[in-house]
């Protein structure tokens, strides 16, 4: 009795260990995504503004307008006239400054915003290109948009994306160093029902057969379990903090992280046991 309670807690202890290291691994993969979804709408918000000539056409605007849409990579453009302009400033600044200095001194302009998932690596090489581009069009004065932000927000984003593959890939290596050491107690557990089973002369693959379908089950339910605390963390912080971490446009990455964690867990779980079961079976 005594052994099989220590079995059960061996197989406990084996799923724990599996779904507590999984849970970490959906909850970086979480954090992954959503500061790639930030991050891109983050520069989609970034607006380029194009000045334009003070006494150009609202016809020749618009052509200048046209053209720049028509452009690779360019997901909307606004058009504000001078007039449009000066009654957004007004508004802004409480009172008609026109009526106050006597004449708008503001230029029309064509605000632009990219789409960021359709740029290439090389997007400040883009931009750049685009900036010049635009510059040489007829009643076009310049380009203006600020560089340091786009910088700032392109360089966090890759050093946030390093850091969590690297935590990813170290937490990967505890996880088969984790689970390699539960399996192998659990082994260690049937050690005599092994020994057995060897004097009769039973293979090594017909011995590790019942180990490898023990893991793949151990991977799978500890995959299902982390995924299921992963959803219950985001619906938490989601309440708590009010995020927006449950809209249905989440849910295919969701499911696209909890199948990666029954994969992976099953794939850990079976490498691991197979690796451990031959070796124990090699020294005995």
């Amino acid at each position: 009795m005594k052994n099989k309670v220590n079995l059960w807690g061996t197989h406990g202890a084996t799923v724990l260990g599996i779904t507590l290291v999984l849970f970490m691994l959906g909850l970086l993969l979480g954090v992954e995504y959503h500061s790639y979804r930030l991050t891109h709408d983050a520069q989609e918000r970034i607006t380029y503004k194009v000045d334009l000539s003070p006494d150009v056409s609202d016809s020749l605007a618009l052509v200048r307008k046209s053209e720049v849409e028509a452009m690779a990579y360019v997901k909307h453009v606004d058009y504000i006239s001078k007039q449009k302009a000066a009654e957004i400033f007004s508004e802004d600044l409480g009172e008609d400054f026109v009526g106050f200095i006597g004449y708008n001194p503001l230029y029309p302009s064509l605000m632009v915003n990219f789409n960021v998932s359709l740029l290439p690596d090389n997007s400040s090489e883009v931009l750049d290109r685009f900036c010049a581009e635009v510059g040489r069009m007829e009643g076009v004065t310049g380009v203006a948009y600020q560089e340091n932000v786009v910088g700032e927000l392109r360089e966090v984003f890759y050093k946030l994306t390093w850091f969590l593959i690297v935590f990813i890939a170290l937490l990967l290596i505890i996880t088969i160093v984790l689970i390699a050491a539960l399996i192998r107690i659990a082994i260690y557990g049937q050690r005599e029902t092994i020994r057995t089973m060897r004097l009769v002369g039973a293979k090594a693959s017909f011995i590790a057969r019942p180990f490898l379908w023990r893991s793949v089950w151990y991977g799978a339910f500890g995959g299902i379990i982390a995924s299921a605390l992963t959803v219950i963390t985001l619906w938490v912080c989601s309440n708590q903090f009010g995020w927006d971490l449950l809209a249905t446009e989440h849910w295919l990455w969701y499911g696209a992280i909890a199948a990666t964690l029954v994969i992976v867990g099953v794939a850990i779980a079976y490498a691991s046991t197979l690796f451990t079961v031959r070796s124990y079976i090699a020294k005995h």
